[in-house]
């Protein structure tokens, strides 16, 4: 086994900041960052003030209504500094990733007619697939489905140009993949669809809780994410630029704003939940004080990734070495340490003979979470030919993990595979 040093990260001080691992005095060991991660206390805070305090609608005169209007504002404004927006009228909050896409793709579909083509990939969460399925049906749209490279595990711009035509009028890919981790080189691959005519619609969902994107560098068009996938509430935020924004019809009733990003932002805000993830962007912030940054918000939020990131990554290498140790087992993504760069901590793994939900429960057992199934790829299930149910077991490291529950976990599934092998998957 190497021994892998960690870099150094205030681990004892971030997980004081969770009371899902604080107040226990033998937390579960939370693997199933992926779904969702946990909330800091700040954020459970700012959540409980805001529903004491600022439930009312927005645009009264009194003083409750106003602190509601605060809280929207803040909300955006950090969520515009995170994702490094020039303005927060180009940040949409509403329930989730799914629900945004779902929605805005009617609107965007209103630019499209009868034989256009849209290009989907073979590495994508449902939330950016079915949306545009439905769409093509509707519309009588041209569905090009771009595959992931076996090889790399990431959309490669040599398989993207092919697909590419006069007629594309669409790309939606993911930064990164919920099942493999393997993170795509989105600003060359933008590239390329703008050459094209074509809009790009991008889900970092599953990068934002390790990376931090840089919306003005990449040369997309949308790109959303999940806050509850970043340590914040069930919440989903999309960017837009925003003349497109502003030229899209919106779906909203008759009496809702004309103004951005109000107009996409249908129903009473949920201001409560606003409140937490201007608190969840508060927490990234301390922790890039906490490891020595400092300067505007971006400036420490940029900070934070990188502490953590490197943490993560020294974590993830352990995990895949150990996992690569065990008889039967095939990791579903990149394991050379020199691409490590290349993928997030998610890593999902199957075994030759034992089922993913046979390994997930006794995990469940021992304290362990982790999933198993597809996790909504069905496309990646399908590319990499594995059955739909039993899909993956999914381990995801969040930088509030400590490298005593990897070895606790490797330790757990050598006991599994041992105690199992032989029977059928």
């Amino acid at each position: 086994m190497t021994v892998h040093t960690l870099p150094a990260f205030p681990i004892d001080q971030v997980r004081s900041r969770f009371p899902a691992l604080s107040k226990l005095a033998n937390p579960p060991v939370y693997f199933d960052n992926p779904a969702g991660t946990l909330v800091p206390q700040q954020v459970i805070d700012a959540v409980a003030d805001a529903m004491a305090s600022a439930t009312h609608n927005l645009g009264g005169f009194f003083e409750g209504s106003k602190r509601a209007e605060r809280l929207w504002l803040e909300a955006h404004q950090a969520m515009a500094d995170m994702l490094g927006s020039s303005s927060y009228r180009e940040i949409v909050i509403a329930q989730s990733m799914t629900a945004l896409t779902l929605h805005l793709s009617r609107s965007i579909g209103r630019l499209f007619r009868p034989g256009d083509e849209i290009i989907l990939t073979r590495m994508d969460h449902e939330g950016n697939v079915s949306p545009w399925l439905l769409l093509a049906r509707d519309l009588g749209l041209t569905v090009k489905w771009l595959p992931f490279n076996r090889e790399s595990w990431r959309i490669e711009p040599a398989d993207l140009a092919p697909l590419l035509s006069e007629r594309t009028r669409l790309l939606a890919l993911n930064f990164s993949s919920n099942m493999t981790g393997s993170v795509n080189d989105v600003a060359a691959l933008a590239g390329l669809a703008k050459k094209a005519g074509a809009l790009v619609y991008v889900d970092a969902v599953q990068l934002v809780p390790h990376r931090l994107p840089d919306v003005q560098s990449l040369g997309c068009d949308f790109l959303a994410c999940s806050s509850y996938k970043f340590f914040g509430p069930h919440l989903g935020v999309l960017w837009g630029r925003e003349e497109l924004l502003a030229g899209l019809e919106a779906y909203k009733v008759r009496c809702a704003t004309e103004e951005l990003p109000g107009r996409f932002e249908a129903g009473t805000p949920q201001t409560e939940l606003l409140a937490g993830l201007a608190a969840t962007v508060g927490y990234i912030e301390w922790l890039g004080e906490a490891t020595g940054h400092s300067g505007s918000r971006r400036e420490k939020l940029l900070g934070a990734y990188r502490s953590f990131a490197a943490y993560e990554d020294a974590l993830t290498r352990r995990l895949i070495e150990g996992l690569l140790a065990l008889p039967g087992v095939a990791v579903q993504g990149i394991t050379d340490p020199a691409a490590l760069e290349h993928r997030v901590p998610t890593v999902s793994f199957t075994h030759a003979t034992v089922s993913t939900h046979v390994i997930a429960e006794g995990l469940a057992a021992r304290g362990i979470w982790a999933w198993s199934g597809h996790n909504y790829a069905l496309e990646p299930s399908r590319l990499l030919g594995l059955d739909e149910d039993e899909g993956v077991v999914r381990l995801g490291i969040a930088h509030y993990n400590t490298n005593a529950e990897v070895e606790r976990t490797l330790v757990a599934l050598s006991e599994l595979v041992a105690g199992q092998v032989g029977v059928p998957a």
